[in-house]
């Protein structure tokens, strides 16, 4: 595993600022993390977007379920997946595309990052590159992506597109999540 601590049972809470590109502070996302039905559930709102999203994680979290809600009570989009990188939606439809995706990503939440950094067993200088599937919250666009995540030092980590200019480099504290993110993230230590 990643070697980092474990959550308690009572579950852990997170919060980042959203900053501009002058350091003003624009808006906030708290996240959730609670154990149950034998796996964890993240749960984040995320006000810049106003929108809510519901990640369920197995035991070693790999994704298994992803909701994202933007104005309604049932979810927007719905997306499974078996854990052997085979992906559908709630309605049961097969989504070719995304095939060989094991984690997701959005760029209103620096939390989807700390995903295949709590899962993967990277030591210090080590990389993998892993598929994603990146969810645009406004238009429910899904796209499979590519990312290189290498593991700089115990606690910093650097994530790079192989496809496109990007990357981004940024610290997790004692439980693999991302504290500040380049992308304009600042984390709340409260």
């Amino acid at each position: 595993m990643s070697n980092y601590s474990a959550f308690s049972s009572d579950g852990h809470r997170a919060t980042w600022t959203a900053i501009d590109p002058t350091g003003r502070s624009v808006a906030t996302e708290t996240l959730t993390i609670t154990w149950e039905n034998e796996g964890w559930t993240a749960n984040g709102v995320v006000g810049r977007e106003q929108v809510q999203y519901v990640i369920r994680l197995s035991a070693t979290w790999q994704v298994r379920q992803f909701l994202l809600f933007r104005d309604l009570d049932e979810p927007d989009l719905w997306l499974a997946t078996d854990g052997g990188g085979r992906w559908g939606e709630m309605n049961g439809a097969h989504r070719l595309e995304l095939d060989g995706c094991t984690d997701l990503e959005m760029a209103v939440t620096p939390f989807s990052a700390s995903l295949p950094i709590r899962r993967l067993p990277l030591e210090v200088g080590h990389t993998a590159e892993i598929a994603v599937a990146v969810i645009d919250v406004d238009t429910l666009d899904v796209q499979m992506a590519h990312r290189r995540y290498t593991r700089l030092d115990v606690r910093r980590w650097s994530v790079a597109s192989p496809e496109h200019p990007f990357a981004a480099e940024f610290d997790v504290d004692e439980f693999g999540l991302v504290l500040d993110h380049p992308a304009g993230f600042r984390r709340s230590l409260a």
